[in-house]
């Protein structure tokens, strides 16, 4: 089987769906010794490319996506991604849009459908593009991946896909992600991301709409008025798009100096961060998954979650779920978990038992079966 895999993500985003294709990556290598994989990388970069894993081709086209982008899916130029990627059985597009593909079989990832269902968190170009541009790809793919069975709901209730046509391929958790103790450790990475001495409420993510920072920083600053705790409110994500409302909900807050923005987080650091968190949290409107929630629950720290979409696909019954609007409930939760030492290491108990269910081995096994499905046709 000669496989192509859009690989572009993994080498042009840091976080996100990113290190999602970089790690179903590295964990397919070894089931795949018979077949010939190129992983295709479309744009120059100015930095060195990551060595592709053990038994895998890294092919850069010079050409940069976003004219691909424009030639294929905005004005319409029919040349087949054959010209660019070789001759192949199947072509997996891993970013929500496929190519045009001429003679092989193919499969498209999508991630989630947000832009559909909270179309008000998106950029409106952006949104636009994909409420356009996704349902076309989706129509041509020969089969679609999904990161949850939410996902595949979405796909099934909104875009009309038949459910056989749908796989879902969970994510997983690296090994590396388990508690760290080490107060060192520790006291640098606070250090490194301008965190204080004091205990802290942790979330993780990009700086956007979907994430529902502001209600977070609402509950916090409840939390904060209504108990004597000595809590800091620590954000870490890079800053993306439709920023005003968190920056207005950060300067209303009354204890708006204890709360920190450390900024995009090294992957590195993610572990002990996490484990230095007294609890972690995870406010979204919506997730096509939510990695960082089981990232934390490995590291052993207690999760208050939202209840929506995937996320309790994601949290099990290690977490405290809570209405996304609910800034009160919220803020309830919050406090249940920081003063109930009998809950926080029940949860534990919990998180660590349900993390271990989501591994990348077992989400590439998942994906070559697929694979091999799709190529028998």
């Amino acid at each position: 089987m000669r496989l192509v895999i859009d690989y572009t993500p993994a080498v042009r985003q840091g976080a996100g769906i990113g290190r999602h294709t970089r790690e179903l990556v590295n964990a397919l290598a070894p089931l795949a010794h018979d077949s010939s994989i190129t992983l295709l990388v479309y744009g120059r970069t100015a930095s060195p490319l990551p060595a592709a894993p053990a038994g895998m081709a890294l092919r850069v086209v010079p050409v940069s996506n976003r004219w691909l982008t424009i030639g294929w899916h905005r004005l319409g130029m029919p040349f087949p991604v054959e010209l660019l990627a070789g001759g192949h059985d199947l072509y997996h597009a891993s970013d929500f849009v496929l190519p045009p593909v001429h003679s092989a079989r193919t499969l498209l990832t999508v991630h989630d459908l947000s832009f559909l269902t909270v179309p008000q968190c998106a950029d409106e170009n952006l949104r636009s593009y994909l409420a356009r541009v996704v349902p076309r790809s989706v129509d041509r793919a020969d089969h679609i991946l999904a990161d949850s069975q939410a996902t595949k709901n979405d796909l099934i209730d909104l875009l009309h896909v038949p459910a056989e046509k749908i796989t879902v391929v969970y994510p997983g958790v690296e090994a590396r992600f388990q508690p760290v103790g080490d107060a060192d450790e520790q006291k640098q990475v606070r250090e490194r991301y301008g965190i204080g001495s004091q205990p802290f409420v942790l979330g993780v993510g990009t700086l956007e709409p979907r994430k529902n920072w502001p209600a977070l920083i609402r509950a916090w600053t409840i939390l904060r008025q209504t108990t004597a705790l000595p809590h800091q409110l620590v954000i870490a994500g890079g800053e993306g798009w439709l920023t005003g409302e968190i920056f207005a909900a950060i300067d209303a807050s009354a204890f708006k100096q204890e709360i920190i923005l450390a900024g995009f987080v090294a992957d590195a650091d993610l572990p002990t961060l996490y484990s230095a968190a007294d609890v972690f949290t995870f406010p979204s409107l919506y997730e096509g998954f939510g990695i960082p929630v089981l990232e934390a629950l490995a590291c052993g720290v207690p999760v208050v979650c939202a209840d929506n979409s995937s996320l309790p696909e994601a949290a099990g019954d290690a977490t405290l779920l809570v209405d996304a609007s609910d800034d009160a409930a919220l803020a309830v939760a919050l406090q249940r978990l920081i003063e109930d030492e009998a809950l926080r290491n029940t949860l534990r108990e919990r998180g660590f038992q349900h993390s271990t269910c989501f591994t990348w081995r077992r989400s590439a096994e998942t994906l070559w079966h697929t694979y091999q499905q799709v190529h028998r046709g």
